[in-house]
């Protein structure tokens, strides 16, 4: 059975991981971007390779649910695979991905039961419908005429930068670079613009499934990088302590996002009943915004990181403090030689922690862990392999890190 192509109506029911809502015909899954549960829609199958299931976009909007507003993103209107929630309030994106959260922890995380809200990371609270302007950093594509852009979902650069994510002033008056490269562009904790320009990956033969690993390999490489706006180098802060990182390394892209998950930390930790930690670990720690939450509870963090200009910027902002050390490596190599620990906190990029970390994390016998997860995916199945080495998740709290986006952060507390 092929459907490719085909108009038919369809009622979704419920939201799925990944931006998308879930409808059946024929017994088959129909899975639809930019939907909302409960709609009635006119879809046309874009993608249909004969499984059990098939993608399919909108046509036409029959009957719309409650939470339904118009596109507050110009550049997703345009095209733009940047704001893909932007279609609904802020209140429904919050309550189906805490929809999403809950089936995930169910399904992949071995049925660990959650009804939790997800947080806005906001200020203060929000009157408008979506929460606008929270973006401090953006990476932008290059057209082939040397215009900064953002990326459609199949990959092609859109040359607008009308995107209502982005805070204000990130985006004004780019300059134009070279075609195919890459810029990174940042706003500051001390409301600096920085532009660096990350050289163009030469383009290859091949289909699209191998230009994509092509393109992965070939952005795991060092790139050429040339300081087109600002010095290259940004201040981060949090709390006391400030972060002079360069432009291109990970800080978190909700300008609220690491005092926020610096103090939840905290509070998690206090909440843990560990008490005062003689040691802690801080894995995939960056530069440490999270250690210094530790170190108001632990004599002693260890940060493990694998990018070096992080690990120097950790040392600087940690230069007065003996308490908290920098290990450069590999995780799952580096904590082999670390001292047994009270607390652990994990910080795992999209990929998660992975087995073999939460493995040796377990062996280790910490009294309390921490998981952040940035994605609900690996998140659930981090928390599952945990829970197969015996630490159950006691407090789990979601976070609107992402607005007007289907991404979103969960941070757990774990107790053997």
């Amino acid at each position: 059975m092929n459907w490719q192509g085909e108009t038919f109506e369809l009622t979704v029911d419920r939201p799925g991981h990944g931006g998308v809502c879930v409808g059946r015909r024929d017994g088959r899954v129909v899975f639809v971007r930019d939907a909302l549960p409960g709609e009635r829609l006119v879809v046309r199958v874009t993608e249909d390779k004969g499984k059990s299931f098939c993608h399919a976009q909108i046509e036409e909007i029959v009957d719309a649910a409650a939470g339904r507003i118009e596109v507050a993103c110009r550049a997703h209107a345009a095209g733009v695979g940047c704001c893909d929630a932007s279609h609904m309030t802020g209140a429904t994106a919050r309550g189906i991905k805490a929809t999403v959260l809950t089936e995930l922890l169910q399904r992949v995380g071995d049925g660990i039961e959650w009804a939790g809200e997800i947080e806005s990371l906001a200020a203060e609270p929000v009157p408008a419908a979506v929460e606008t302007g929270w973006r401090g950093r953006m990476r932008l594509g290059v057209d082939p005429q040397g215009r900064p852009g953002m990326h459609a979902r199949g990959g092609a650069v859109v040359p607008t930068l009308d995107c209502a994510a982005a805070a204000d002033g990130l985006l004004a008056d780019l300059p134009e670079a070279e075609a195919g490269s890459e810029l990174v562009v940042v706003l500051d904790d001390a409301g600096d613009r920085h532009v660096v320009e990350l050289a163009a990956v030469s383009q290859r033969r091949g289909g699209k499934r191998a230009r994509a690993q092509q393109h992965r390999a070939s952005a795991a490489k060092a790139r050429r990088e040339s300081v087109l706006a600002g010095s290259g180098v940004a201040t981060w802060r949090v709390g006391d302590r400030t972060w002079s990182l360069p432009a291109t390394g990970f800080w978190q892209s909700h300008r609220n996002a690491a005092a926020s998950y610096s103090t939840v930390v905290g509070e998690l930790l206090a909440a843990s009943g560990v008490g005062r930690a003689a040691v802690g670990w801080d894995l995939f720690g960056g530069g440490g915004p999270l250690a210094g939450a530790m170190r108001d509870s632990t004599d002693e963090v260890h940060v493990v990181e694998s990018d070096p200009r992080a690990v120097d910027a950790g040392g600087a902002a940690f230069a007065d403090d003996a308490g908290v050390r920098f290990h450069l490596g590999r995780v799952d190599r580096a904590i082999a030689g670390l001292p047994s620990p009270d607390v652990v906190v994990l910080d795992p990029p999209r990929a998660g922690a992975g087995a073999a970390v939460v493995e040796a994390v377990s062996a280790a016998q910490p009294r309390a862990v921490v998981h952040v997860g940035c994605d609900q995916a690996t998140f659930a199945r981090d928390l599952a392999d945990f829970g197969r080495r015996g630490y159950r998740p006691t407090v789990i709290r979601g976070f609107d890190a992402f607005p007007m986006t289907h991404h979103f952060e969960a941070i757990a507390l774990l107790a053997r």
